[in-house]
């Protein structure tokens, strides 16, 4: 059945290896390389070849949805766009003519097999973490949320008994030995003045968790997936919070925001944006261990009628010449090996592509690095081209 499936160029899901009791060599063979799960895809190029992607997850078995199958389409419509080139290359080699055009053609597949591979992992990439904190903010809302309307009648509970026994004092001023070694004891005056103090400072903690909470869903924004008009403000403070862990150690975040209108973008793809760029710039400022007066300035403007400027600099090291032309290309990174993609800054370059503005870096050594965000304020009746030609 499965062999079937793929010459009849259907896609073959199989959940559980386990129970493919009806093809029992296949099921003998998946299970010797580990497989738990299947996902299948048939391949075919232009001149009747026939292939197969295969995804497998490993050890445990897990369904598949219909996101894993549409990941897998996107790369399967892509070799086949590559083979299909290669082997028309292929065929043309007797002509020198041809051969050159059809490695001009396939350059170009190649290119574009590697811009829809960085879309595709910033896709993956967005989706995953914007569940994950949409997750995070999710579980932390409903218990912060009772505890924080608890509180208040906590504080009144305590107040009434507070005055009960204050009461009980100015009734029964010579109380019992017992009773007066207790009261002595627990300092019961203390208690009293601290008491409410430190129910007002939970009431405050509490009212900061959610702040945060609140913060992590305007991040990740899952519930808006249109372009919207939002405050870029809101969006950058809301980044800033996430990242303050890192923030407050040693680095002094300088806020210059001008008077900016409501912007038509896509929140949570300029969140990510604005994300890329302060993480790049903490990086680089921790990384400096004798400094001591780190900074980062953040300041905004209007730009014309229908242009902002967003601008984010650190003072930190700078960025040699050679390593600032190849900043925006994907798969480039300083970084050790596990600790960057050399994905932030090119996904960040398409994303402003896709708003129709641009991004710039300037740098100077031992002075710092300055990131330009340009973006046009209304989106209705733009291209690409006539944005940056303003902003030039």
């Amino acid at each position: 059945a499965f062999t079937e499936k793929i010459l009849r160029q259907e896609i073959v899901r199989v959940d559980d290896v386990k129970t493919l009791n009806n093809d029992l060599p296949l099921q003998q063979l998946l299970l010797t390389t580990g497989a738990a799960s299947v996902l299948g895809l048939p391949l075919q190029t232009q001149f009747g070849r026939i292939g197969l992607i295969i995804c497998n997850r490993i050890q445990e078995a897990k369904p598949w949805t219909d996101a894993d199958v549409a990941l897998l389409c996107a790369i399967a419509n892509q070799m086949a766009i590559a083979i299909n080139q290669a082997e028309l290359y292929a065929d043309a080699s007797n002509s020198a003519h041809l051969a050159q055009d059809k490695a001009l053609q396939l350059e170009q597949t190649l290119q574009e097999l590697k811009e829809t591979q960085t879309q595709l992992i910033q896709a993956e990439k967005m989706s995953s973490l914007g569940q994950m904190v949409a997750g995070i903010a999710h579980e932390f809302n409903n218990p912060v949320n009772f505890i924080h309307g608890n509180l208040q009648h906590t504080n009144d509970y305590v107040q009434d008994l507070l005055n009960l026994v204050k009461l009980y004092q100015q009734q029964y001023s010579n109380p019992a030995p017992k009773i007066q070694s207790f009261v002595e004891k627990i300092d019961l005056e203390f208690i009293a003045q601290d008491l409410p103090k430190m129910l007002s400072s939970m009431k405050i903690g509490t009212q900061r968790i959610r702040e945060l909470v609140l913060s992590l869903r305007n991040f990740s924004r899952l519930d808006e997936a249109e372009m919207k008009a939002v405050d870029l403000h809101e969006g950058m403070d809301n980044t800033l919070l996430i990242l303050n862990n890192r923030l407050k150690k040693e680095i002094n975040v300088i806020k210059h925001y001008g008077k900016l209108p409501l912007v038509e973008c896509y929140p949570a793809q300029l969140n990510q944006v604005f994300m890329n760029i302060l993480s790049n710039a903490i990086d680089a400022l921790l990384a400096q261990k004798e400094r001591e007066d780190k900074q980062i300035v953040i300041s905004s403007q209007v730009l014309g009628k229908n242009q902002i400027i967003v601008r984010i600099r650190d003072n930190g090291s700078g960025i040699p010449q050679p390593i600032l032309e190849k900043i925006f290309d994907p798969f480039f990174t300083t970084k050790d090996v596990g600790k960057g993609t050399g994905l932030g800054l090119s996904i960040s370059y398409q994303i402003m592509e896709k708003h129709h503005g641009k991004i710039m870096v300037s740098s100077q050594m031992d002075e710092g690095t300055e990131f330009a965000i340009y973006l046009p304020i209304k989106q209705s009746g733009l291209s690409a081209k006539s944005v940056l030609a303003k902003s030039n």
